[in-house]
């Protein structure tokens, strides 16, 4: 790699490789020590082009889940099979892989603006500002940008847009999905909401199980589908459509409750 080589965003690569190395060295410990990351489909991930890759996720914290992701994303393309051990693939990490963040979390700080070089594709988002509601246009530089991040290589969103389960999916990311017409991989994670604080910055509770469900890629007709056909596509690939809120039958529930006692015991702490 030329020393002084840069991505489409201005970022010098060398420095976001050994952003991406420190903050990975860091982090592991999260989803290896302190809790247990349990991990499905990471071979899914070898078989994706190198580019033009748009990751859709439900979203539990701010950066404890794109951290958990690229930790992944890393493992599996050195070989691990649903597994994160041994921190050494993060030495040369992938480095065309970005995520879209809200640009007030990215700038809230000195930490947030080091975490925004590993791979930030910044927006401002066009329904909530300051912790408040708002209606403003979306900026043709965001959906430029984000087109730019998926043509480079991989981008992880959270179509959402907010961390809060079962809110609706925003439009954007299916309009987004037909104009750059991206592999589309949903990924379904949980226990992060239980192990970190809203931040991800914080280990709230130690012990737990958390687990990152990677699916095979969806299947779109970029030109045929419309925006709402998509938009619900969406919504039950990574398990945010209103009939997961179901209430359960005797038997569902009675299974449920054997599923989780079972779940219960792997998240005691292991030696």
């Amino acid at each position: 790699m030329p020393l002084f080589k840069r991505n489409p965003f201005g970022h010098y690569l060398i420095l976001k490789k050994w952003l991406i190395r420190i903050l990975g060295i860091i982090s592991h410990s999260r989803y290896r020590s302190f809790n247990s990351l349990q991990i499905e489909g990471s071979e899914i991930l070898r078989n994706l082009p190198d580019k033009k890759v748009l990751f859709i996720s439900n979203h539990q914290t701010y950066f404890a889940d794109v951290a958990a992701m690229l930790h992944v994303f890393n493992a599996s393309l050195k070989g691990r099979d649903d597994n994160i051990k041994n921190v050494g693939y993060i030495w040369n990490p992938k480095l065309n892989v970005y995520y879209v963040a809200a640009g007030e979390t990215m700038r809230s700080g000195l930490l947030p603006k080091i975490f925004a070089y590993t791979g930030s594709v910044s927006i401002d988002r066009t329904w909530r500002a300051a912790g408040k509601n708002v209606n403003r246009q979306v900026k043709n530089s965001d959906i430029s940008n984000i087109g730019k991040a998926i043509d480079d290589g991989w981008v992880i969103t959270f179509p959402q847009g907010t961390t809060t389960p079962f809110k609706p999916i925003r439009r954007g990311t299916a309009h987004l999905i037909k104009t750059y017409k991206p592999i589309v991989v949903p990924i379904v994670i949980d226990g992060f909401r239980r192990s970190f604080d809203k931040k991800g910055l914080n280990i709230k509770r130690k012990n737990v199980l958390q687990s990152m469900v990677i699916k095979e890629p969806l299947d779109i007709d970029y030109e045929n589908e419309d925006i709402a056909a998509i938009v619900t596509k969406i919504e039950y690939a990574i398990e945010q459509h209103p009939s997961f809120l179901k209430v359960l039958s005797p038997k569902e529930a009675e299974e449920y409750i054997k599923e989780e006692e079972k779940l219960n015991k792997k998240r005691e702490f292991w030696s």
